[in-house]
Formats: structure tokens, sequence, C-alpha cells
């Protein structure tokens, strides 16, 4: 088809994990492009994931910091966008040993961007973008994805002062 047409199944994702209370202004201006938001646990506040849920196509587990109120979210989730197979957890342990029929399973619960191909699966840590925990870089994940396949983006968040 033509370009217009190509873009409109082409979907933007963003792709975050620990927000631990905390949605910034970054993150708010990217989520109100994206075609879809994928979030891997640790909202730790019932504000943060109902301002998740208002966004388009929302793909949201629990964390192990996410209390009572986040007993509605499932603790995994497998869905498929444009093609492209997703299996979401918090923590990778709870990611179950030969899962078969995935594409990208996506991650949080260190804080630490981690990005790898394995056996043709990619494993995504987007890593934390809330509250700065353990000194470590805050960032979160850019995907574009079309027709089974995809493009990752890594965003870095800019240190605050």
């Amino acid at each position: 088809g033509n370009l217009a047409e190509r873009e409109a199944a082409m979907k933007k994702i963003v792709l975050l994990s620990d927000t631990h209370g905390l949605l910034r202004e970054e993150v708010r201006a990217l989520l109100a492009e994206a075609d879809a938001v994928v979030h891997a646990g640790d909202f730790d506040t019932p504000e943060v994931a109902d301002a998740l849920r208002a966004c388009a196509e929302p793909h949201l587990v629990r964390g192990n910091n996410d209390g009572a109120w986040a007993e509605d979210l499932p603790r995994t989730l497998a869905f498929t966008i444009e093609g492209v197979r997703f299996f979401l957890a918090h923590n990778r342990r709870d990611v179950p040993r030969g899962l078969n029929g995935v594409d990208v399973v996506v991650c949080g619960h260190s804080h630490k961007y981690a990005s790898e191909d394995r056996g043709g699966v990619l494993w995504l840590n987007p890593g934390g973008c809330g509250r700065r925990r353990f000194g470590l870089e805050l960032t979160l994940c850019l995907m574009e994805v079309d027709a089974g396949r995809y493009r990752v983006e890594k965003i870095f968040l800019p240190r605050e002062g």
C-alpha cells in the first residue's frame, strides 16, 4: 500500500516500568503520542495506574510494590500488537520456562535497562523512569511495531538537579 496506509498500520508503543508513584512530564508527553502503553509494574499508586489506563491500549501488570488497590491487575499478561507477540511480567522470575510463541518478553523490577536477544526472542527491561533509585539512570523504551516487525529505541530521561 501507499505510505499513509503503512504509517496507519504501524503502532508506536511506550514501554515503561517502575514508575513508583511518579509520571514525569517527559513520560506524559510520550504517552500522549503513543498508540499503546506497556507497563511492567510497580506503579506504587492507583493514580499512576489510572493515568496509564486512560492512555491508548493499556497493557499493565502488577509489581511487588503495588498494594491491595492493584489486585485486579494480572501478574503476567500475553498480548499481540500488530502481529508482534508480547509476554509481560514485573519480575523475570514470573516468566514461565519454555515459553513459546512469543517475540518480546518485557520485565521490570531491577530498574536497570536491558535488551537481549535470546534465541530470536527479545528480552527487554525498559528500566525505571519514576523516582530515582540506587543512583541508576532513568530510562524507558519506544517501540514501533508493524506487521510482525519491530524497532526499539532506548529513551534516557534527563537527570534532575
